[in-house]
């Protein structure tokens, strides 16, 4: 029986080594960027084209635009933070929640394993080891349920904070396109005519990547996202002549 077993696990990992599936896994990351970015490009860019649709010179719509990354980073890194440490705060009440429920209902617990087991066509005679097995190990238990029934995966205890910089930094890289052109053109209706390409093509590229990560369709992807800046930048500037011929 041991030999088996060994023969088995041997098997098992040669057909694992072979065999290494290539899934995107920075998920969490790749949203968080998206987020910066996609912030970051879009409410600067309309920042921008509303002053310089007021006639602000360059060095004011540079001023304001560079206060307005400044706390805009500060504020969404702010908010990924505390998004993060939600999630991780809801993980550990669960998880509290489970293990005292596995101490003092084991037998309402195990049914619940059982449950889940049998919604994917598991046979009884089939599952009734695993459920054995499962009362036998606790730790191996409480992870089961809180994957398995409640859907929750333990969260990285340092994504909070990877969250927040990962975000603020975003923001800024994004921020700071729409605002390069009234760095150098003193005249801001001249500036704005260069921001508005250069932001437009950060958008598509950036909406590009983002469908390519993502997995929807690149092209589309950048389309959509170019459309939503220049919207907001067409809003801004056009409300700001209205007011401010």
């Amino acid at each position: 029986m041991a030999e088996e077993t060994r023969n088995l696990e041997t098997e098992k990992q040669m057909l694992l080594n072979q065999h290494k599936e290539k899934h995107f896994t920075a998920g969490e990351m790749v949203r968080d960027i998206i987020i910066g970015v996609s912030d970051g490009l879009t409410v600067p860019f309309a920042l921008a084209a509303g002053l310089s649709g007021a006639n602000a010179t360059s060095r004011i719509v540079l001023t304001a635009g560079i206060a307005e990354v400044a706390a805009g980073a500060i504020s969404m890194g702010l908010g990924g933070y505390l998004a993060a440490k939600s999630e991780a705060d809801h993980y550990n009440r669960e998880l509290k929640r489970e293990q005292e429920e596995i101490i003092a209902v084991p037998d309402t617990e195990a049914a619940e394993v059982a449950e889940i087991l049998a919604e994917y066509g598991i046979e009884p005679h089939q599952y009734a080891p695993v459920v054995n097995a499962l009362r036998k190990n606790p730790q191996a238990w409480l992870d089961f349920m809180m994957k398995f029934e409640l859907g929750l995966e333990k969260p990285d205890p340092r994504r909070a904070l990877h969250s927040a910089l990962t975000i603020a930094i975003a923001y800024i890289l994004g921020g700071l396109v729409p605002l390069i052109p009234y760095m150098f053109i003193p005249r801001a209706r001249e500036a704005v005519v260069a921001s508005v390409v250069l932001t437009l093509v950060a958008l598509l590229i950036f909406g590009y990547a983002k469908g390519y990560f993502t997995g929807s369709k690149p092209f589309n992807s950048a389309l959509q996202t170019a459309l939503i800046g220049a919207i907001a930048s067409a809003a801004a500037f056009g409300l700001a002549k209205a007011i401010h011929p």
